[in-house]
């Protein structure tokens, strides 16, 4: 027990000395108009070197990884049907759909699951 603790120390000693120095290295830190523009051949950009993103995609991306993270906690309910009280599994179950679907029509009343207005 006291060897991982030992060594848990060590490893933080070790990556905190190690940014520090990177940190002391790192001399070209002062930020300058020509690093940050973008390079296109030595030629001045066309267009704007950041696209804007759309905002309705980036909400279909968040409702998806919602619905993995659903899929992910209604995995385990059938292996633990067995194991306990069927009275309370079928209530939580219960509660725990409910509100999945209280949160879908939340987001259907809201408009989030239209792409096109």
């Amino acid at each position: 027990m006291i060897s991982v603790l030992i060594m848990a120390i060590a490893t933080l000693i070790i990556t905190n000395l190690v940014m520090i120095i990177n940190m002391i290295l790192y001399k070209s830190s002062i930020t300058d108009r020509e690093k940050n523009s973008p390079f296109e051949c030595g030629f001045d950009p066309k267009s704007s070197p950041r696209m804007p993103f759309s905002l309705k995609f980036f909400l279909i991306a968040v409702i998806f990884l919602i619905f993995d993270i659903e899929i992910a906690l209604m995995l385990p309910m059938m292996p633990t049907m067995m194991m306990s009280d069927m009275m309370q599994w079928m209530m939580t179950t219960t509660i725990f759909i409910m509100i999945l679907v209280g949160g879908l029509y939340h987001e259907w009343n809201q408009g989030a699951l239209n792409w096109v207005y």
